[in-house]
């Protein structure tokens, strides 16, 4: 095991802790156990947990485990609401703030790195797009969207997933509508978290061979617990499917299913490819981007560095 070692906290700063790390790598019970002991309250940060439609399918806490230990941002989108970093930022601080009031310890728990870096280091002030710009830019399918971003913006598509359809529309409406980039608007972000607050932040980072395993189980838990009924509750929604709650992981190719275009088999067997690309992106992601941060290779490892080192 190896944790990197963090500055001790100033007298004058609140302390927020963060426990990050990919997809199904046990964060969440790790989080519970540091909130039971450190008086804390858990705030969700994973893109998807947001959304009241899909509890099964992003593993959310159980009643049970909400009941220990107060948790918040957890189901509080509609899945017809576009939710982004921005948003859950602004109310991510507010939940941290609230948190602080009650003399309680803040723990932001998730995998979602954009979201948890647009909370520490601001929000850029984007100007309002104009709304023709917006419109033309939404009438794009994914593919046309992205080819579009690659001429007038090719650092943000090279960056981007061209089947993120959210974020390429983001992306190139701002181009489009402000003359700059999203990220030269970025890097004027004010408003962080960590000008603030002294962060402590835990990085669970498993063996690669462990975390697939992990993220293949879990899948198949996610069926047995009703995750397919899930997924046709919300289809009979009938939402955009552009949407962020219909291309979360897993929800695609259960729709193709039951729209009759793809075995149930053969389904499962993309929702855990998809699974595990997306848990190695999430590696990369805060291996590059989290320096300074403690770094654990399992739960068990992390639980043993929360009792050695206070972060309440």
């Amino acid at each position: 095991m190896s944790v990197t070692s963090i500055e001790p906290p100033a007298a004058d700063r609140p302390r927020v802790a963060i426990i990050a790390g990919p997809t199904a790598c046990g964060k969440s019970a790790l989080a519970l156990e540091v909130a039971e002991a450190l008086n804390g309250t858990i705030i969700n940060a994973d893109a998807s947990q947001v959304y009241a439609d899909l509890r099964i399918l992003t593993a959310r806490p159980s009643d049970a485990d909400m009941a220990r230990v107060p948790h918040l941002l957890y189901g509080v989108l509609d899945g017809s609401e576009a939710g982004s970093a921005a948003s859950w930022a602004a109310l991510a601080r507010a939940a941290v703030a609230d948190t602080l009031a009650v003399g309680r310890l803040p723990i932001l728990v998730g995998g979602s790195g954009l979201y948890l870096r647009t909370l520490l280091d601001g929000i850029a002030a984007v100007p309002p797009i104009d709304a023709e710009v917006r419109e033309a830019v939404r009438a794009l399918d994914g593919v046309a969207a992205h080819a579009a971003l690659t001429d007038e913006d090719p650092a943000a598509a090279a960056r981007l997933n061209p089947a993120d359809r959210q974020r390429v529309q983001r992306a190139l409406e701002v181009v489009r509508g402000t003359g700059r980039s999203l990220a030269a608007w970025q890097a004027t972000a004010t408003n962080g978290l960590a000008a603030t607050a002294d962060i402590c932040g835990m990085i669970v980072d498993l063996p690669r061979d462990e975390l697939r395993a992990r993220c293949d189980a879990r899948f198949d838990a996610m069926l047995a617990a009703g995750g397919l009924e899930e997924v046709r509750t919300l289809a009979a929604r009938r939402l955009d499917p552009g949407l962020p709650v219909m291309t979360a992981i897993g929800v695609p190719p259960l729709l193709a299913h039951l729209a009759g275009t793809l075995s149930l088999a053969d389904a499962a067997d993309d929702a855990r490819h998809a699974t595990r690309r997306y848990a190695k992106r999430q590696q990369t992601w805060f291996r590059n981007q989290t320096p300074g941060w403690w770094r654990v290779d399992s739960a068990d490892a992390a639980r043993a560095t929360i009792r050695t080192v206070h972060i309440g």
